[in-house]
């Protein structure tokens, strides 16, 4: 016998009205809403023509980015990569090299013997990949990097910073945002065993702040075609305010000044010539820790001296290679009011692409964002993109033999710009 109309009406409504039936469809309708309000193409500053080059052949930066739909600002985003996000398997082949001042650098290298698009490794291109502050080669954010970079047939290299990459600290000198010395002992270890290959560095939080500070020095003499900074801090200082918001210092400035303190005590009996350990271990916060210990080991005044020469915003002008930097709007590690957009605006050779969301090296994306994320994806484009149209580039940043490179800081004339948000 077939129901009546009445019966089918009374039957939907006893099924959709039930406790978790309307629970689950909010939910669902919910995300649906702050899953398309989220979405935004982010916003590109660079001249023209580099705008035309990352657009042809780095097409994510012209994407929609949607974030994480129940990942609500840019802490929780944050959080939730530190916890869920996936470690792709990589086998390192680690390397000790000494420094001139008798200390050593661990290096962990992924060849890529395989590769099948540069069989021949004297040509084989090489990404540089520097982690942030407290991290090493174990980082999930690197993994998923070496991983973009060896899929695309390149040879990887990561520079640990002193005393993070398990070897001993030989010499009481450990690592800032503002000394590019050992980089620059790194760089020309690599170009040694490999003359012939392209390097491309890639920085990561503070890796980004002393990758751009020796682009900067170092300037034609930096050894690499290129550079791309991930949730860098432009400004030391204020990024140390923001961190010392109450939440911001409960969620994520404890745990890094803990790691901070666990590296020294790890290495106290070397540190102990040149600081006071037991000081230096009663620090609360990233700003007491570098006032105790880096200022010191580093020889600045004060900890503000230090995180101005940190600071790598003013020091774009002075970079020669192009450079690609991927910042969020929501990042509380590094305000949106320090973001060098004004400073980038007359420079040819820099292009700064701001997501309104992603947080701090997080940017994640779908339901389960334990895979590649929007990071993951511009890394791996633009990587490929500098290594196989080297020309095109650096015809895109004034660099080429036949296009001279155009002034700009110095007062001259102000390449056109691009600034292209949804």
């Amino acid at each position: 016998m077939y129901l009546s109309s009445v019966e089918l009406w009374r039957t939907y409504w006893e099924s959709v009205s039930r406790p978790y039936t309307v629970f689950i469809c909010s939910v669902t309708a919910a995300l649906y809403y702050l899953w398309g309000r989220k979405c935004e193409t982010p916003a590109l500053i660079c001249s023209e023509a580099f705008s035309v080059f990352l657009k042809k052949h780095c097409p994510v930066v012209a994407e929609r980015f949607c974030p994480t739909p129940w990942c609500w600002g840019g802490r929780l985003q944050t959080l939730v990569c530190a916890l869920l996000k996936s470690r792709p398997p990589v086998s390192y082949r680690n390397e000790l090299i000494r420094t001139t001042d008798g200390g050593q650098i661990s290096l962990d290298w992924v060849d890529n013997h395989t590769s099948e698009t540069y069989p021949d490794s004297c040509a084989r291109p090489t990404v540089l990949i520097l982690p942030g502050l407290t991290g090493n080669s174990q980082q999930p954010y690197v993994l998923h990097a070496v991983s973009q970079a060896t899929s695309r047939g390149y040879r990887c290299v990561v520079f640990n910073n002193r005393g993070v990459g398990g070897e001993e600290l030989l010499t009481p000198v450990t690592y800032c945002a503002a000394n590019t010395s050992d980089l620059e002992q790194v760089v020309q270890h690599v170009k040694n065993m490999y003359p012939q290959a392209p390097v491309l560095g890639a920085g990561v939080s503070l890796g980004g702040m002393i990758l751009l500070n020796y682009l900067a020095r170092k300037r034609t003499e930096s050894g690499m075609v290129a550079g791309i900074t991930i949730s860098v801090a432009w400004d030391a200082l204020k990024s140390s305010d923001s961190m010392e918001e109450p939440l911001n210092w409960l969620l994520f400035n404890k745990h890094l000044t803990n790691g901070l303190r666990q590296k020294v005590t790890r290495h106290r009996k070397i540190l102990e010539k040149v600081v006071d350990v037991d000081y230096v271990l009663k620090a609360r916060t990233i700003r007491e820790f570098d006032e105790r210990f880096t200022s010191q080991v580093f020889g600045y005044k004060s900890c503000i001296d230090y995180y101005r020469d940190a600071s790598p915003a003013k020091k774009l002008p002075h970079t020669a290679v192009p450079i690609l930097c991927l910042n969020a709007a929501d990042d509380p590690f590094s305000p949106q009011s320090t973001f060098p957009v004004s400073i980038v605006q007359t420079l040819p050779n820099v292009a700064l692409l701001l997501t309104a969301h992603g947080g701090h090296i997080a940017f994640l994306q779908g339901l389960f964002p334990r895979g590649e994320s929007y990071m993951e994806r511009l890394f791996g484009q633009f990587v490929q993109a500098v290594f196989e149209h080297p020309k095109d580039i650096e015809r895109a940043c004034g660099m080429g033999k036949d296009e001279p490179n155009q002034q700009h800081s110095d007062g001259g004339e102000k390449p056109s710009r691009d600034v292209s948000s949804q």
